[in-house]
């Protein structure tokens, strides 16, 4: 239990660094996921975003109308579709979400980059490896 709760902590802190870094650029975490998400794959429609995000269609619904009055995303219409929306970055939400990028890569570089590339690539497939038990834990629930 030791390791889960500094797991747990380490989230929280880095999660709280990087988001008050994000907020010198005018983002918060979910708009900096919403927008790194974008850059991804353009052309997600809201249940898609949600569903990458691991978030409620709603949640992203508000988001994104905020996001869309701000000029850094961009609803199109799907042919055929009359319900949902394909969403796309204006170019300022390209810009802003490639300067949150490099100050995500800044933060990773200065506290993740300082371990030796060994331990780097083991903690990683440690990682993926616990991610596929929580994958199979979720799908028996």
């Amino acid at each position: 239990m030791r390791l889960w709760f500094r797991f747990i902590r380490l989230n929280r802190r880095v999660t709280a660094a990087v988001g008050s870094e994000l907020r010198t650029l005018g983002l918060s975490i979910p708009q900096f996921d919403v927008l790194s998400t974008l850059t991804e794959r353009e052309g997600l429609t809201q249940q898609e975003l949600a569903g990458r995000l691991y978030v409620t269609k709603g949640n992203v619904s508000g988001l994104i109308d905020r996001l869309v009055e701000a000029g850094l995303v961009e609803r199109r219409a799907i042919p055929g579709d009359r319900r949902s929306h394909a969403l796309h970055l204006t170019a300022a939400g390209s810009d802003l979400a490639q300067q949150g990028l490099k100050v995500q890569t800044a933060y990773v570089g200065r506290t993740l980059g300082r371990l030796d590339p060994g331990a780097i690539a083991e903690l990683e497939q440690l990682v993926l490896l616990w991610r596929e038990h929580a994958r199979a834990d979720a799908s028996q629930a």
